[in-house]
């Protein structure tokens, strides 16, 4: 993940500027969130947490949530905007945490720039982390086929939900649903509730 650290190190300032807060964020992405966030129990991280607006905005919630990130430019910014709660610089790839310690795991739009031939890494981190039945949320570019295409910051996939579907179940989970939406002029986006099999 050496070149994708890289790429946002330049533009943190940037993408914080622009999508660092909740306000910025679609209402539909905010409902679920929270509604994933208020059902999951146990301690979650924020895994890509980016400069940590929806971290703090689970932790406002009640959760007892840390973010984690390759960037130290968003975790510096994450710690200064959102005072109190934990930002790390780790790697979604390496979680600094037990065999089946956490009870859920947000993965917004943090896995994008993983390959096809690749991705089962941090989906097999997020599965040894997370207890049995424990939640993973996870949002992605949606797609009817599995393709690399030029995101603003560096080369990104978007996917068709069936083929993230096995590579989630053949690490260790189970998918209880998809959500998709598609409006003109954005990109069509999907976020997958999965929970670590039982």
């Amino acid at each position: 993940m050496t070149r994708t650290t890289a790429a946002y190190s330049r533009r943190a300032t940037e993408y914080a500027d622009a999508l660092g807060s909740v306000s910025a964020m679609h209402h539909a992405d905010r409902d679920l969130i929270e509604t994933w966030g208020a059902a999951a129990s146990g301690r979650l991280i924020d895994a890509g947490c980016g400069p940590g607006h929806w971290t703090q905005h689970l932790a406002e919630r009640g959760s007892d949530i840390r973010g984690i990130d390759l960037v130290p430019e968003f975790i510096d910014h994450a710690r200064a905007a959102h005072p109190g709660i934990r930002f790390d610089v780790e790697s979604i790839e390496s979680i600094d945490e037990a065999d089946a310690a956490l009870g859920g795991i947000l993965a917004w739009f943090s896995t994008i720039h993983h390959e096809p031939s690749t991705i089962a890494v941090p989906l097999a981190e997020f599965a040894r982390v997370l207890r049995p039945g424990g939640s993973l949320l996870l949002g992605c570019f949606d797609a009817d086929e599995t393709e690399a295409f030029d995101h603003a910051v560096l080369r990104a996939f978007r996917w068709n939900a069936d083929d993230l579907q096995r590579i989630l179940e053949s690490a260790g989970f189970d998918v209880v649903a998809v959500h998709r939406r598609a409006e003109r002029g954005a990109r069509p986006v999907a976020a997958i509730v999965a929970e670590r099999r039982r």
